[in-house]
């Protein structure tokens, strides 16, 4: 009988499926181009009429069977690797946006995509509307608008570490007739599948948690196959309506459930080809392997340095889900029974100049613009990641002048705490 296999097996065995005689192990096919035979199959392969390897740019085999463990991972139909996580939350909008189109987007989320979304995407002229999340139905509700074509939030913030309440961003979306994009970089599909509460589209900056080493940057966008997007035509015509560099081809007729990725490969990638290198692919599956072994020792390690700090009397506060008093518990709970992720943010008593002569003194725990590796880190994003924002920008992403983001590795739990009280002292 046919069962549904496990997330720690998918982790080791998805993606590459080797037959008789062929390496156990997924190689890297590091060729830019495929031969073939006669000049028809290769036409064909240009005219999407049939599936292949023609140029790593569009396909590779080795970004393939990582793109595919990552969707099984995440319960999706298809999913597509770029070259980093912002590449891959550029593509997903984009790739259901263009001039004359907004969007609406929770405001607690990573710096680099804020300014995506309220800068960059402004030069294509495409506006974007930030939100509250934790506002209510009715008053994110009043930010959409007739041109407004998604609904965008983190599953758990960078830096802050709030928990999305998934279920009622996609009720949101869904009564707007929009899909819900879900950046899932920090929970990883070990401790969420936001396609179980309703989000249609998950990004992924796998530079984090699923590479795990810090060794290659890279990103993934997975599809639900759930939306559907004919429902919608009018709103979304480069899905539903004929694409003329492709003879006239239109994607949800030709694709079905594959529509939404097949476009943003044989569209976007090939005009902007923000490529995943195979090589990249080939480290990040040796980081997918260990994912479920790793996330629940960051998750561990982190509520123990969280509840460590929350009891010093020189902290000045703590925000971590796994806290019984956080204001995301609840949710956690929730979304994240098992564990939420290593990162933590923090403020000393004294603010930002405190915060600073801390970090100095650490050790073992170093200050780097990395997180979420299998090594402890620390950041001042006022001070690095987020230092383009304004005061007032900083607030509205729910980031105090004093946070630092913790980002708290798999080493002893002991040596990680005796480095942070060195340092405090």
């Amino acid at each position: 009988m046919n069962r549904k296999q496990k997330l720690s097996t998918i982790c080791v065995q998805g993606g590459w499926k080797p037959k008789n005689g062929e390496p156990r192990v997924l190689p890297i096919y590091q060729s830019t181009t495929f031969k073939y035979e006669t000049s028809e199959q290769m036409a064909r392969l240009f005219d999407l009429e049939e599936s292949g390897y023609f140029y790593t740019r569009l396909q590779n085999p080795t970004n393939d069977a990582v793109a595919s463990k990552i969707a099984e991972l995440e319960g999706g139909v298809a999913a597509m690797l770029t070259s980093s996580g912002q590449a891959a939350n550029f593509y997903a909008c984009f790739n259901i946006c263009e001039a004359g189109d907004h969007i609406v987007s929770a405001t607690s989320i990573y710096g680099g995509t804020y300014n995506l979304l309220s800068v960059t995407f402004k030069k294509f002229g495409i506006e974007c509307t930030f939100v509250d999340q934790e506002a209510s139905e009715e008053e994110i509700s009043k930010a959409f608008r007739p041109n407004t074509k998604l609904l965008f939030g983190e599953m758990l913030s960078n830096p802050g570490v709030m928990v999305l309440d998934v279920e009622k961003f996609a009720r949101i979306a869904h009564n707007h007739g929009v899909p819900l994009i879900v950046d899932n970089t920090f929970a990883t599909p070990i401790n969420c599948r936001p396609f179980e509460w309703g989000a249609d589209i998950v990004t992924h900056s796998t530079t984090k948690y699923m590479d795990g080493h810090a060794t290659c940057v890279g990103g993934c966008i997975v599809d639900s196959g759930n939306f559907d997007w004919e429902a919608y035509a009018d709103k979304y015509p480069g899905l539903c309506l004929p694409d003329e560099s492709y003879h006239g081809l239109v994607y949800t007729k030709a694709f079905g459930k594959m529509a939404y990725i097949t476009k943003a490969t044989s569209q976007l990638m090939r005009d902007l080809g923000a490529i995943q290198s195979p090589e990249n692919a080939f480290l990040l599956n040796l980081g997918l392997e260990t994912l479920h072994l790793r996330m629940p020792r960051h998750c561990q390690n982190a509520l123990r340095v969280a509840e460590w700090l929350e009891s010093n009397e020189k902290v000045a506060w703590v925000s971590y889900p796994g806290l019984k008093n956080d204001k995301c518990h609840e949710l956690a709970e929730k979304y994240l029974p098992n564990g939420s992720c290593g990162v933590l943010s923090f403020g000393l008593k004294g603010g930002r100049d405190v915060a600073i002569r801390f970090m100095d003194k650490l050790k073992l725990v170093a200050i780097v613009t990395h997180v979420a590796d299998a090594r402890t880190s620390i950041l001042h994003p006022a001070s690095h990641t987020h230092r383009q924002l304004s005061d007032e920008q900083l607030k509205e992403a729910g980031i105090a002048p004093d946070l630092m983001r913790l980002s708290v590795g798999i080493e002893d739990i002991d040596d990680i705490i005796a480095d942070i009280k060195q340092a405090l002292e």
